[in-house]
């Protein structure tokens, strides 16, 4: 439940704002913000919550942790309105609308916190009500820079109805406070256990949620991997097949389609005659003795190899599945709410803190090089097992896909931007890098093809027991480019990497 009037009466009555300096701003999420204030030396720090059902702003006793990349409102009041003095801090009547009169220097800002459930907003305009920044920008309300937000005129902005339901408020009592405490820290207290979807609850719930779910996913697929691998576990007896056939090489006619003859890998202890001494094994009437011999040769090597990819793979979902139990453990463990928003990704948005399987630590977990030119990220896998892995994990179907022509080389990737097309520049780069790094890179040009990633189809055996290569695919609606390699582009790309 969010604040009701009275309570912000009582949550300003006591912080006292007047004459307090805003140090610092910071935001944890895109509806949470951190003000820092100080006065007669003694630092607060301020919470604005604009989480539907839990709309308030009081003293938090918590860290309040910043978000890993700065957000645009916590930067826009760090370079116009800290280092201001609050000259008053003040509830416009009854209506949850608290305004802040900040002078910082000659400039003097309007803060508007407007604590409604459902059009809760924070807003920051001039002296004559001009709108420089909102938290939410809302430009039907006028809500947005160059618009205009001025409630106290014409009688003040109200509630509607649907926002504010007929019916007498009361300031809510805690039984099991502590005495002495006062309401801001009895608030602060309660909001983190029932909160919303800012509180723990919900929070370590939304953790379970999606830890459990991804770690369900990750089962069911190594589940047919080990499917999959027990399989090939009979790899083995693909060679002893090829030796037996060796072994009755002179019995073999052309034309026959079964070898019946001695299981001379029986086990130990077997007695001659028994089924277990004897084997049928399906011959190719088309091939001769020793053809047929080097064919379950052949099947047994690939075998072998599919079997080791398998387990590496294998080996990779087990791990994963650790971290991410380890990541639910130390997610549940945490005890600031606000902190567990931001490992989440804020109230409701994003993903777990580090699994995007992204950001920061899925980067260092990528394979290959990476390139970073504007806001655009380039990757390039150098042998199979890169461009295998990176096609598995890192890429998804809107990016772009680039390989040189005719020559066995690297894979490069242009990472999707949302709305964005690929622009020719970025093309030439990502053309430039699939020919350097690639076998006709010392002819100094070449032919290449790119597609989206979704048009991509992976060749069948790939990891397992037939004839197509690791990371080999094959592509549709491809187009086609020829690059003549750049010294200097390359040169400048080089100094990208990241």
């Amino acid at each position: 439940m969010s604040l009701n009037w009275k309570e912000i009466n009582l949550i300003l009555d006591e912080l006292d704002l007047a004459g307090a300096q805003i140090q610092g701003a910071a935001q944890s999420a895109f509806d949470v913000l951190g003000l820092k204030v100080h006065k007669r030396g003694v630092t607060r720090q301020l919470l604005i919550a604009l989480s539907p059902g839990a709309c308030r702003m009081h003293e938090t006793f918590r860290p309040f942790p910043k978000s890993d990349r700065p957000l645009r409102f916590a930067q826009f009041l760090n370079s116009r309105v800290v280092n201001g003095w609050i000259e008053e801090a003040a509830q416009l009547g009854d209506n949850r609308i608290i305004r802040l009169l900040v002078k910082r220097g000659e400039f003097r800002f309007r803060v508007y916190v407007r604590l409604w459930s459902n059009a809760a907003n924070c807003i920051v305009t001039d002296e004559n009500g001009g709108v420089l920044d909102a938290m939410r920008r809302l430009p039907k309300k006028g809500e947005v820079s160059g618009g205009h937000y001025a409630p106290e005129a014409n009688g003040g902005e109200t509630e509607s109805k649907t926002h504010r339901p007929t019916r007498e408020y009361a300031i809510r009592e805690f039984a099991e406070s502590a005495p002495g405490d006062s309401f801001n820290a009895k608030i602060d207290a309660l909001y983190a256990e029932q909160g919303g979807a800012l509180s723990l609850e919900a929070l370590r719930e939304q953790a379970r949620r999606r830890c459990e779910g991804s770690m369900g996913r990750l089962q069911a697929a190594l589940e047919k991997l080990r499917a999959k691998e027990a399989e090939f576990a009979a790899a083995d007896r693909l060679r002893e097949y090829g030796d037996i056939i060796l072994a009755n090489i002179a019995a073999i006619r052309q034309g026959d389609e079964w070898l019946e003859a001695d299981n001379f890998f029986a086990a130990d202890g077997a007695v001659a005659g028994d089924a277990a001494t004897r084997v049928r094994i399906k011959l190719d009437p088309h091939k001769n003795p020793a053809a047929q011999a080097q064919l379950y040769y052949e099947q047994y090597t690939k075998a072998k190899k599919g079997r080791a990819d398998l387990r590496a793979e294998i080996e990779a979902g087990e791990k994963e599945l650790g971290e991410i139990r380890k990541k639910l453990e130390r997610l549940l463990a945490e005890d600031n709410p606000l902190v567990l928003a931001k490992l989440l990704g804020g109230a409701g948005r994003g993903t777990i803190g580090g699994t995007k399987s992204g950001a920061a630590a899925g980067d260092k977990k990528r394979p290959g090089l990476a390139f970073k030119r504007g806001d655009w990220l380039l990757i390039v896998g150098r042998d199979a097992a890169e461009n295998d892995a990176l096609l598995r994990r890192h890429v998804k179907g809107g990016d772009l896909w680039l390989h040189a022509r005719d020559f066995p080389g690297s894979y490069v990737f242009i990472k999707q931007r949302v709305g964005k097309s690929f622009p020719l520049d970025i093309l030439l780069d990502a053309g430039n890098l699939a020919i350097f790094y690639s076998k006709g890179r010392n002819g100094g040009e070449g032919d290449l093809f790119y597609t989206p990633v979704k048009f991509l189809r992976r060749a069948r055996g790939t990891g397992g027991s037939h004839n197509a290569p690791k990371g080999l695919v094959i592509p549709t609606q491809e187009k086609n480019l020829h690059i003549k390699l750049d010294e200097k582009r390359l040169k400048e790309l080089e100094a990208c990497r990241v």
